[in-house]
């Protein structure tokens, strides 16, 4: 039944269509096509396989070449040292010779050479009689004589034959074949000693063979020039020491050449066999690899099936994909319009669940195609807005509808008018949102129209460009839009009129950062930003620069009481009480005012006099504000010059460049002993002379010079220290930028180390802001200071953010109490009572406390009433250099020897 139907429709086809009748000839063509690549694919593949099969034995016997002789060579040397050995030592007689070589000195000699060699086993010693008189194996050498091998006859009897000589022979020992190695020893006249040699069994070298695969009918020999079988794997024993030289010309040629691959029928099995040889290059032995010619060929044979296979299913593919072509031009037509249909329904679907609002008119201004996107955009009918109505009509409906405002005549002039060329616009409809519409033209001469809504994007974008010119925290205008705002007021700036700059920095805002946190520090910016835009006047333009900095921009000043008038409302909103976050915080600031053009017209120019008075408000004190002077600049070159002059001070050494330590005595409340000295920096300018601490340390601070100043007062210091009496310690004040480096227990273990001062005549001085930014980190680095032994004091207690949980946290050994305290000790409404509080506490936590500044009689004897335990200051002694301080030291024990005995010559009297 499928015969006369294939028949039928294979003449139909032939009849009916051209078409289908150069397919199947084509097809028939393929096939013998087919037939005809796979016959000489088939040859190819036959001998590339032998080519490969070649390729592989070459391969491999290169590789054994190359192994053998490296593990041959090695054994050579070792036989070279032994005999260098025998000459160096002087052996000239076989006497001589048997005597010296047969001790265990030899032995162990041997041992230690072929241990460094595992894989070539034992070396013996053979004397010029035959004896084995030393072996690296054993000891005592074994009685073993081989006087008549034909090896030791060859040596002994002809002097001109080769040095070195390789035999097979039979052991006497495992009576197995062995592959003999040996090189005659002669003494300096000639005289034959004697044989130094290995014997390496088959099996050492068959075990090797067998970790190379080759496959199945493969075998690798190992023979001797001469032709003499050394080893073979598979091992065959009845094969071992046959010589296979005298066999066939081509087999003889194999012994002859130091390289040969060719084929020939094996001697041994009859086989064909393809074999490939390669001699050693030092020694005349000749690596062999054979494997049979159908072995090789096993791989081509399953190809060839593999081959007939595919050619096979081809030429049946062929012919069914021929058959069934004619079924298939049958339905094309079927299967066409089924398909043009279902892309309909596709593009339908996509063209109504686009995002985008689509219509399509013709060159008649009709439209083609509208979807559901465009009717959803507009509340429109799709009754009205159909295939066929006109534009006018289109936009009219929008107009009914309520979703077009405007002229309709107007605008369908407009649009068509433009439609022959690429063109958007973006329209505003009645109900708030923006529609971008792109009319494209059509070569026909219509065009298509997409809507899209844009209103989410435009507002992104909105807020992306306030985000580029507003401040994210406070909203306020940032530096970018601050300084465009500048320029162009500058650009406007009135004759008779000026432009007022105020740059506002809060102060010790850092403070309240550390202290609180930074979620209570912003919630401060944003209410002081709210603050400051509520005094600025309606012209006025206020920005925050960042951090803790904000501008006012006033512009239209017609005189300084305007300025003034500002200023004074942005301290009063300002310094009004502020609740963050619960806290209720206060704050100042300091105030920079450039005006301009009388400060400058440029906008860097008013910037910098701005930031310069700023900083002149700071330098005054702070809570305070500066109008831009020209002396400012000229201060702000000083110190400039004064940074630089620091900076070479520092260069030149310390000494060298005029820095001074002088050295504040500490005296003892209870009885008048000097108990320590405080070190002080001080710098003696070669043209300014000598120049305050007040200006070059906060100098030093802001650049991080500190660092270098701090380390060489502390070295310094120490050095000097050394030399004082053993129970006054050395006070040394350490700077948070020192107490942040993190070597700073390095630095003090060296300068201690340098100095030979004891560590616990050194007192380190720190302020309560080393702990307040990272207290675990610096308490942490403060038990590092403890371990090496120094003290350490808790310097300005009191003055800044004090925590008493840092004297729970880490013991202090000392509380120095601030000067501010002790001025006002004695007045009624003084600070006697908080003396008296830190001195209890200092007691309750066995620390010692030191008053500083002490200048008058009645503060000693207020706080020697008080219970503090030392003093510093003016009333005792000011800080000197370290020559005078001795002198002090000298001085005040001697008053105190003589205070000590008018005392007792008194008791006496009394």
């Amino acid at each position: 039944m499928m015969t006369r139907f294939g028949s039928r429709l294979f003449d139909h086809a032939f009849v009916r269509s051209g078409p289908i009748r150069w397919l199947v000839v084509g097809g028939a063509l393929l096939i013998a096509a087919i037939a005809i690549g796979s016959v000489l694919m088939a040859q190819n593949f036959r001998e590339r396989t032998l080519r490969n099969s070649s390729r592989e034995l070459e391969n491999t016997v290169l590789l054994l070449a190359h192994h053998f002789d490296q593990q041959l060579q090695d054994f050579a040397v070792i036989q070279k040292d032994f005999v260098d050995h025998v000459r160096t030592t002087g052996i000239r007689t076989v006497e001589d010779y048997r005597k010296r070589l047969a001790g265990e000195d030899v032995h162990r000699m041997l041992r230690s050479k072929i241990e460094a060699l595992p894989y070539i086993g034992g070396v013996n010693i053979i004397d010029a009689e035959g004896n084995l008189i030393n072996s690296s194996t054993a000891w005592p050498a074994p009685k073993v004589n081989v006087a008549d091998r034909a090896y030791f006859r060859t040596f002994k009897y002809d002097p001109y034959s080769p040095d070195i000589l390789i035999e097979p022979l039979h052991s006497r020992i495992s009576g197995a074949w062995t592959v003999l190695i040996v090189r005659r020893i002669v003494g300096p006249n000639g005289e034959f000693l004697g044989v130094v040699g290995r014997g390496i069994e088959p099996a050492n070298f068959e075990k090797f063979f067998a970790s190379v695969v080759l496959g199945e009918g493969a075998t690798i020999s190992m023979l001797h020039r001469d032709g003499t079988l050394l080893a073979r794997y598979p091992h065959s024993s009845e094969l071992m020491g046959r010589n296979f030289k005298s066999g066939t010309t081509a087999q003889q040629r194999v012994f002859d050449l130091d390289h040969f691959a060719g084929r020939f029928m094996s001697p041994v099995d009859g086989e064909d066999r393809l074999i490939s040889s390669r001699a050693l290059p030092h020694f005349p032995i000749l690596m062999m690899a054979t494997t049979t010619r159908a072995s090789a060929l096993t791989d081509w044979r399953e190809q060839i099936g593999i081959l007939i296979s595919v050619a096979a299913s081809s030429a049946l593919a062929i012919a069914g994909v021929l058959i069934a072509v004619v079924r298939k031009l049958l339905e094309q037509h079927r299967l066409s319009r089924e398909r043009l249909t279902l892309e309909k329904q596709r593009l339908d679907r996509a063209v109504n669940n686009m995002t985008q609002g689509l219509l399509l008119f013709d060159a008649e201004q009709r439209l083609v195609v509208c979807n559901q996107r465009y009717l959803e955009m507009y509340g429109l009918s799709a009754e009205i807005v159909k295939p066929g109505s006109s534009f006018h009509d289109i936009i009219a409906h929008r107009k009914a509808t309520g979703s077009f405002t405007g002229d309709i005549d107007d605008y369908v002039v407009r649009v068509l008018k433009g439609v022959h060329t690429r063109n958007s616009m973006v329209v505003d409809t009645s109900d708030g949102r923006s529609i971008h519409i792109l009319n494209e033209p059509l070569t026909d001469g219509g065009w298509v129209a997409t809507h899209e809504d844009i209103t989410e994007r435009r507002r992104i974008e909105e807020r992306i460009t306030h985000l580029a010119h507003y401040d994210a925290l406070t909203d306020l205008p940032n530096r970018t839009m601050f300084h465009e705002h500048l320029r162009e007021e500058l650009a406007a700036v009135g004759n008779d009129e000026q432009i007022a700059v105020h740059y506002i920095d809060i102060d010790e805002f850092k403070g309240v950062n550390d202290a609180l946190g930074h979620l209570v520090g912003d919630e401060l910016l944003k209410s002081i930003a709210a603050s400051l835009r509520r005094c600025a006047g309606p012209a006025d333009f206020v920005a925050r620069l960042g951090g803790d900095e904000f501008a006012i921009i006033q512009s239209a000043v017609a005189s300084l009481d305007q300025v003034n008038e500002l200023v004074a409302r942005v301290f009063t909103a300002i310094r009004a009480p502020f609740d963050c976050m619960g806290h209720h915080l206060t704050t100042d600031a300091s105030i920079g005012i450039a005006l301009a053009p009388e400060h400058g017209t440029a906008l860097d120019q008013v910037l910098k006099n701005a930031d310069m008075a700023m900083y002149a408000a700071k330098s005054a004190g702070r809570r305070t504000y500066r109008f831009f002077e020209p002396e400012m600049d000229a201060k702000v070159r000083e110190r400039r010059q004064l940074e630089g002059d620091l900076r070479h001070a520092i260069a030149q050494g310390g000494r060298d460049g005029g820095l001074e330590v002088y050295y504040q005595p500490c005296l003892s409340l209870k009885d008048d002993r000097i108990t320590g000295c405080e070190a002080l920096v001080r710098w003696r300018h070669p043209a300014r002379g000598m120049v305050s601490p007040a200006e070059f340390i906060p100098i030093a601070e802001d650049t991080g010079l500190i660092n270098e100043i701090g380390e060489w007062v502390l070295a310094t210091a120490c050095r000097d220290a050394a030399n004082w009496p053993d129970d006054i310690r050395l006070a040394v004040n350490v700077s948070p930028v020192q107490f942040k480096s993190g070597t700073l227990a390095l630095k003090i273990m060296a300068a201690l180390a340098a100095s030979n001062l004891p560590a616990s005549r050194l007192e380190l001085e720190i302020t309560e802001a080393v702990l307040i930014r990272d207290d675990d980190t610096a308490l942490a680095i403060l038990h590092q200071l403890r371990a090496i032994g120094v003290r350490i004091a808790l310097d300005d207690f009191g003055t800044g953010y004090s925590s008493l949980s840092y004297l729970h946290r880490f013991p202090f050994d000392k509380i120095k109490i601030d000067r501010c305290f002790v001025d006002d000790i004695g007045g009624p409404d003084g600070s006697a009572s908080i003396v008296q509080a830190v001195v209890n506490l200092a007691a309750a936590r066995r620390m010692t406390t030191t008053a500083e500044g002490v200048e008058t009689e009645e503060q000693q004897r207020l706080l020697r009433a008080l219970g503090c335990s030392e003093m510093q200051g003016y009333l005792f002694s000011a800080a000197k250099p370290a020559d005078k301080v001795q002198e002090l030291f000298a001085l005040h024990r001697s008053r105190l020897a003589q205070r000590g005995g008018a005392k007792a010559r008194r008791r006496e009297a009394s």
